[in-house]
């Protein structure tokens, strides 16, 4: 295990952040599933992806890596008989792939380390064996399941993770006949779901938005192409809380008519009062100006909820931050874990059953504080050192391994101080 120590700073300088994580996901498996030779670039080899992409390739796929882009032929893709599925701590892989290899009619063991052999899959065991699946599991990973999925109607919530709605989407164009997922209750995080529909449609599939849900036909085929990766708003946002706290920094690979959920970071630092400008080039560049307290509904965009926690720390005024409820099942509990170490650094933050209150304070405070084994945690509060009064020891540095292994050498070419300390 390490831990890192960030130094007061100010971040300041232009940054491209890593190719979406979501946007890689939905096209690896996109591309795995064409028949024929696939190209996806750029690709940030996360320990997230890798599970992705090694998932894929138990399951037939030919994936190469060439400088950073992946070459995929899913010719093979779904043709073997049995596979055992390491989805490491990645919910997406698994959440994206149960479906996808059910349609298969593969028998497949889904295993997972971390807290994923904890986190929520009971909608799949619901609606899957109805459909013909069968589903072993004593609640959680390891999940075993076997039989082919049929089409039909599968009705699931929309409240616990917009994941399953995309594995269903991915999975149910394979199958015979034309299938509709029906939401039991409003969905969340709407706007994954739309990236996933678009991505399908720049492989060749069409899904249908009805009243309830969505229209997927059956006996579709999914076309090989080269697809580009975008930048990612939520690995942009640890940079953009850094600069609305002390300092100017530009992020020159971000698509401001993304499908991304998490583009409305740039509305919302804009409310919190920080300088937001996008030049006649896409770039955006956020400054530090005086910053006050709002109210954020975090329903849609769970993901940047621990780097607004920490802007807000430092704003004047309250920020009341609801429809957080689904980060007490991620990695860890993001609600308790960013109301520990912001605590502890000296801000005044009180947890909510779905969100936090946060009354700003002029400075934090130098402590050491738990990362949790938690990327957006540990990046999180690293972004808070602009503003303390001293060093920040913050445990797991490894975990940034999980979506953006660069994030200290970035960090530090804008000026941070950040020294990890291998244990």
């Amino acid at each position: 295990m390490s831990k890192v120590r960030v130094s007061p700073c100010r971040l300041n300088g232009m940054v491209s952040v890593p190719p979406s994580k979501s946007a890689a996901h939905r096209a690896i498996i996109c591309a795995a599933l064409s028949y024929g030779k696939s190209i996806v670039s750029p690709v940030e080899l996360s320990e997230d992806i890798k599970a992705t992409i090694n998932c894929m390739k138990n399951l037939g796929a030919d994936i190469s890596l060439v400088g950073n882009s992946l070459y995929i032929d899913g010719s093979d893709t779904l043709n073997c008989k049995a596979a055992k599925l390491d989805c490491n701590e990645s919910g997406s892989t698994l959440r994206f792939l149960v479906p996808v290899a059910a349609a298969g009619g593969v028998e497949a063991e889904f295993v997972g380390h971390g807290k994923l052999p904890q986190r929520p899959i009971g909608v799949y065991t619901d609606c899957l064996p109805p459909r013909g699946t069968i589903c072993l599991t004593q609640g959680g990973l390891p999940l075993k399941i076997s039989g082919k999925l049929r089409s039909g109607v599968f009705e699931i919530p929309g409240n616990i993770s917009s994941q399953f709605v995309t594995g269903l989407m991915l999975a149910l164009p394979l199958l015979s006949s034309d299938s509709e997922i029906v939401l039991t209750s409003p969905a969340q995080s709407v706007g994954y779901i739309n990236m996933t529909v678009d991505i399908m449609k720049s492989f060749g599939v069409e899904v249908t938005e009805t009243d309830k849900g969505w229209y997927i036909k059956g006996n579709q085929t999914y076309k090989a192409q080269s697809f580009t990766v975008e930048g990612d708003w939520s690995q942009a946002a640890f940079f953009m809380t850094a600069a609305a706290l002390g300092g100017k920094i530009t992020i020159d690979n971000l698509d401001v008519n993304s499908a991304q959920g998490d583009k409305e970071c740039l509305e919302i630092f804009s409310r919190f009062g920080a300088d937001v400008a996008v030049d006649e080039n896409g770039s955006i560049t956020i400054e530090s100006n005086e910053l006050h307290g709002i109210n954020i509904n975090a329903e849609n965009i769970p993901d940047m909820v621990p780097a607004l926690a920490v802007t807000a720390a430092l704003a004047k005024g309250t920020t009341v931050i609801t429809g957080a409820e689904r980060l007490r099942i991620k990695e860890c509990d993001r609600l308790a874990a960013m109301t520990d170490g912001l605590s502890r650094l000296g801000a005044d933050i009180t947890e909510t059953e779905d969100g936090l209150v946060i009354n700003g304070v002029d400075a934090l405070r130098s402590a050491e504080v738990s990362g949790y084994n938690d990327h957006r945690i540990v990046m999180s509060l690293s972004s808070a050192a602009v503003r303390c009064s001293g060093d920040i020891l913050i445990s797991d540095a490894e975990s940034i391994n999980k979506s953006y292994p660069s994030f200290f050498e970035d960090f530090n070419k804008l000026g941070g101080c950040a020294d990890v300390i291998m244990g």
